[in-house]
């Protein structure tokens, strides 16, 4: 960045730490992937801007996991390309995007139940930072717990850094899921149906822990619960049969009728949309 000063000369500037990249912090292009005579995905172009909250939604099937799949490296794409914060990552194995500032949680919970809420969150920072277990105590170690039990109590976990995941409730599982997500300081962060199977409290705790997320944390997420997925979420992607069919804002895709069609049903038709705002 560059000033002009009084006499027509180039005064150097600093650039602006806190300013936002032009360039999107995910862009996939022509992404599709192929099991056997199976399309999961078929050409998909997609671009997610730095700090953006973004919801994937669709039918089972659609093709929204196999994505993030692709995303996280989990396994390459047949075609197109991957690229997180301007790098391609197309073919860079899964195990080292997390140290890109990508972090994702799974359809199924990927815990240690025989560990308490802090060593699963510990064990989550360890990996990340790309450190190593120690019997012996160590100073790092213990700024490591620090960290662990700082992210507990943003995720409403602080009362039970000791108690084993086991002992959790099913919320409360999905609540660690996303502290130890957010516990490694991600740029980018994935979380697929952070919303299943929890109850009528329990989703509504999960989405006020999202939308208490920093802001400058990028936060795509696959949901099925629509009441978290559109409350949450700023800008919506629209997948079925592993395509990109519809993208728009929350009030859009509820009142879109190809989504309606899809997937959404009666609930979020245009005319409850109309009905809701005539309400408030």
């Amino acid at each position: 960045m560059t000033a002009v000063a009084e006499n027509g000369v180039g005064v150097g500037l600093k650039p602006d730490p806190h300013a936002v990249p032009d360039e999107p912090i995910l862009r996939l292009r022509g992404v599709g992937r192929r099991f056997g005579g199976v399309q999961a995905v078929r050409d998909v172009d997609l671009d997610v801007a730095y700090g953006e909250r973004r919801a994937i939604l669709g039918p089972n099937g659609a093709g929204k996991t196999t994505l993030f799949n692709l995303v996280a490296g989990d396994f390459p794409p047949s075609a197109g390309t991957v690229e997180v914060m301007g790098r391609d990552v197309t073919h860079l194995p899964a195990r080292v995007r997390p140290k890109l500032g990508l972090a994702r949680t799974y359809q199924k919970t990927r815990l240690f139940p025989g560990l308490s809420v802090e060593d699963n969150i510990f064990l989550a920072i360890v990996g990340r930072d790309g450190g190593r277990l120690r019997i012996v105590p160590h100073k790092q170690n213990r700024v490591v717990r620090e960290r662990a039990r700082a992210a507990a109590e943003r995720v409403l976990l602080g009362d039970k850094v000791d108690t084993f995941v086991r002992d959790l409730s099913h919320g409360e599982q999905r609540q660690l899921e996303v502290g130890m997500a957010s516990a490694v300081e991600p740029k980018l962060m994935l979380l697929d149906e952070p919303a299943s199977g929890l109850s009528f409290g329990e989703r509504e705790r999960l989405t006020e822990l999202l939308l208490g997320l920093p802001e400058d944390v990028t936060l795509i997420l696959i949901e099925h619960d629509m009441d978290v997925a559109l409350t949450v979420a700023g800008y919506v992607t629209m997948m079925h049969d592993g395509r990109k069919v519809v993208e728009g804002t929350p009030a859009e895709i509820r009142g879109n009728q190809m989504v309606h069609d899809i997937y959404l049903g009666n609930r979020f038709h245009a005319e409850d949309v109309s009905a809701r705002e005539e309400g408030s």
